[in-house]
């Protein structure tokens, strides 16, 4: 979680920016003040496993980050959190696993499937190459966030624009692939 605050604050201009575009300019801003919320709420409970401290985070999320990132996010770790249950040690394949669940709650929350420009075309093929590595996660991802950029906006804010958010990188699709970098920053 350290790792993914850091990137976050190092990013959140770029994702501010992104969605200055096609959102309301706010997206870095609001992830920052999330994680840096979820690093002071982390260094005050100390959770004894993966899936609390995931749990405790989405929970964190859910209550500081406005716009629908907070509830988002939130679901994403707080169901990857509770797929892991209380295990103190998990290997890459069950945090795939996991992790899928989370993306999959996230899918049913906001109603959004993959080419609709969300976080969820960086997600899904992060979740599929995490079964090989988490770099693969990482690639993965990073390829998800850029093949937004053709596409049209089907939902979330952005969808408004219709054709105008052609051209542009969803801002969603590029927190979650720094997301999923950072856990691969950490895993490797």
């Amino acid at each position: 979680m350290d790792a993914m605050a850091a990137a976050v604050e190092r990013e959140a201009e770029r994702l501010t920016e992104l969605d200055s575009a096609i959102g309301d300019a706010d997206h870095g801003s609001n992830l920052r003040r999330g994680f840096t919320a979820v690093a002071g709420a982390l260094e005050k409970e100390t959770p004894e496993t993966p899936g609390a401290v995931l749990t405790l985070a989405g929970r964190t999320l859910i209550s500081t980050v406005g716009g629908a990132s907070g509830p988002l996010y939130g679901t994403l770790l707080r169901r990857t959190g509770k797929e892991l249950g209380d295990a103190t040690a998990v290997s890459r394949e069950e945090l795939a696993r996991a992790l899928g669940a989370g993306v999959g709650a996230v899918a049913r929350l906001g109603g959004a499937q993959p080419g609709d420009k969300t976080m969820l075309d960086a997600l899904l093929p992060a979740v599929d190459a995490l079964g090989s590595s988490f770099d693969a996660a990482r690639v993965a991802a990073d390829a998800g966030a850029l093949a937004t950029v053709p596409l049209q906006a089907r939902k979330g804010r952005a969808s408004y624009l219709g054709e105008r958010s052609i051209g542009h990188q969803d801002p969603g699709a590029t927190s979650a692939a720094l997301l999923i970098g950072a856990l691969a920053e950490v895993a490797a």
